[in-house]
């Protein structure tokens, strides 16, 4: 390890903090009681102390915390700016954080921890302390945590600098910090009741479709092993295997191969719908209650930063993202995330944004002009493929459209488009064809964007957020083919991404002034939520929605459609009258 210089006294130290330039904090604390333990700190000259806070010593940081002209520097410091809060004091001018920094370097990584980003980056051996480390060990170990992070700082700058990435680590990754910092704080009041009942009603469903299930199989089976369930379709039912994938242990029995077995034998779908039941029960329906703070009665997502290498927001405990849009219980999960008495909660999603960017980044003249004149965009595509007018347009027709719309985006093919619209692989490569005729130049932006990616081995957004692609020169037919998509989607999600977190980062600085009681306590996909009492209803709407659609000009006009209601699930279109 490298030595550092330790500061003894106390006072001393304090003085000298408040004379800093920049200085690194890296704060230990309790997982069980979410409290502040300890917090190192590095100076300049690789000088360290360790604080063990009171509330003394924290009244005395909190001055030189919130100085704007001191830097304060640190790794993965989201939890870090939530702690300081809860005591009181407001961080500003957080000016790095190395594991983002790390992380938009190379976005596909698995972990940004300070142990690997030692090895990796300054070729130092940091390993973890040992379980029954005593606390003098600890205790260096927190002061050499800030001593590694000044010197990654120093290391990943120029990383930074070198690949065109400082501009969206200032201006749009670090100011979210404090941004996810508040939504999680916040949290989303939950009626535990509501998905109890719903609890109730899915199991009886499970145990029925579990008793349908044995009757076609002709006997009992563990419903939840994919080995039973093998031997009971390939083997006693005797189920073709042609064109199913193939696992470690067999042929696959995943959603996607079950899907294919639909049309040979009836048990497949109910074996779906069974899964995706019991799946929704166990992570959201039975979940989600024993996720309620019990100080707040609350729930309080995590929401990741560093996770996607798209540059979108994952959240954990719970996964917001993959709560199901469609069917009963989906909406029945959202109906459970309600407003407290006197509020509302306001939704703002951006109105089809990925083709929005496709359409500018592309400078489709076809694509433009729809959004331009505020077309139907999926009414559109299909009038334009099918040859009819737009009366002509049938629900069962726009619904193909749409998965074309948006399979184009994702680099699908006449194979995945055909299972996902349930049409003939030749209607799927026909269409696909005459899609690429009428939006031609979507069809270039697309062969480009492949062709870039095999010429520099990345592709980016808008504003700079790179993917390397390595796997794009895979001799594995597969892998390219993946690497390719990703090539295709990436930009376009990416670019998205980048403008939802610019709004966020504008609304969470202007929304006090126009309503300090109302509050970001969601952000998922496109769609952000607010708590909002009832009375500002109105200028909040217009405020977000203002923001939302000006923060960034393209070809085509940004839409934020305005729903709103007393719980996620049971939203309604909101008119903003004094517009």
């Amino acid at each position: 390890m490298s030595s550092c210089k330790i500061i003894q006294d106390k006072n001393d130290f304090l003085k000298k903090l408040a004379k800093e330039r920049a200085f690194v904090f890296n704060i230990d604390s309790s997982l069980s009681t979410e409290k502040i333990t300890g917090i190192s700190f590095c100076l300049s000259d690789a000088e360290t102390f360790y604080l063990s806070p009171d509330k003394k010593s924290l009244t005395k940081l909190k001055p030189i915390f919130e100085n704007r002209k001191i830097e304060k520097w640190g790794h993965d410091l989201k939890q870090s700016i939530k702690l300081l809060s809860q005591n009181g004091i407001d961080i500003q001018s957080i000016t790095f954080d190395t594991a983002i920094a790390a992380y938009l370097l190379n976005p596909g990584a698995r972990n940004y921890n300070l142990e690997t980003l030692a090895s990796t980056k300054l070729q130092k051996e940091f390993p973890l302390p040992e379980k029954n480390a005593s606390p003098d060990d600890l205790l260096e170990y927190s002061r050499q945590s800030a001593l590694i992070i000044w010197q990654l700082k120093e290391a990943l700058l120029p990383e930074l600098e070198e690949a065109n990435l400082l501009k969206l680590f200032k201006e749009i990754e670090l100011p979210l910090l404090p941004v996810l910092a508040e939504i999680e704080n916040n949290g989303v009041k939950i009626n535990s009741t509501i998905l109890e009942n719903a609890s109730k009603k899915v199991t009886i469903i499970l145990d029925e479709l579990a008793k349908k299930i044995y009757k076609m199989a002709g006997e009992e089976f563990n419903l939840d092993s994919p080995i039973q369930l093998r031997k009971i379709l390939f083997e006693k039912l005797g189920l073709k295997t042609q064109g199913l994938g193939r696992g470690k242990t067999g042929v696959s029995t995943s959603a996607g191969d079950l899907q294919k077995l639909k049309k040979a034998h009836p048990i497949a779908g109910e074996m779906l719908q069974y899964r995706e039941l019991a799946k929704l029960n166990s992570t959201y329906l039975e979940a989600l209650p024993k996720l309620i703070d019990k100080k707040t009665g609350r729930i309080h997502a995590d929401f990741n930063q560093t996770v996607t290498s798209t540059g979108r927001l994952s959240s954990s405990d719970p996964n917001l993202q993959n709560i199901p849009t469609k069917g009963e219980f989906g909406k029945v999960i959202r109906e459970a995330f309600i407003a407290p008495a006197g509020t509302k909660i306001l939704a703002a999603d951006y109105a089809h944004i990925e083709l929005r960017i496709i359409a500018s980044l592309a400078d489709d003249e076809e694509m433009i002009r729809a959004f331009k004149n505020g077309e139907d965009i999926h009414s559109q595509t299909a009038s334009k493929i099918w040859g009819i007018d737009l009366k002509d347009v049938t629900p069962e027709i726009r619904r193909a459209a749409k998965t074309i719309n948006f399979g184009v985006t994702y680099g699908m093919g006449a194979k995945g488009l055909a299972e996902s619209a349930e049409i003939s692989i030749n209607e799927a490569r026909e269409f696909i064809q005459k899609y690429f005729e009428v939006y031609e130049g979507v069809s270039n932006f697309l062969r480009e964007t492949k062709e870039k990616a095999y010429d520099l081995g990345y592709v980016e957004t808008i504003f700079g957020r790179k993917r390397y692609l390595p796997e794009i020169f895979s001799p594995i037919p597969m892998v390219k083919a993946e690497a390719e998509r990703m090539a295709i989607n990436m930009p376009i999600q990416g670019t998205a991404a980048d403008i939802i977190k610019m709004a966020m980062i504008k609304i969470h600085r202007d929304l006090p002034k126009v309503s300090p009681r109302s509050k970001i306590i969601l952000q998922v996909h496109d769609e952000l939520v607010f708590e909002t009492p009832e009375k500002d209803l109105e200028k909040v709407a217009k405020f977000v929605k203002d923001a939302m659609e000006k923060i960034i000009k393209l070809k085509v006009p940004i839409i934020a459609e305005m729903k709103v209601g007393d719980s996620w699930g049971e939203l309604k279109k909101f008119v903003i009258h004094n517009s």
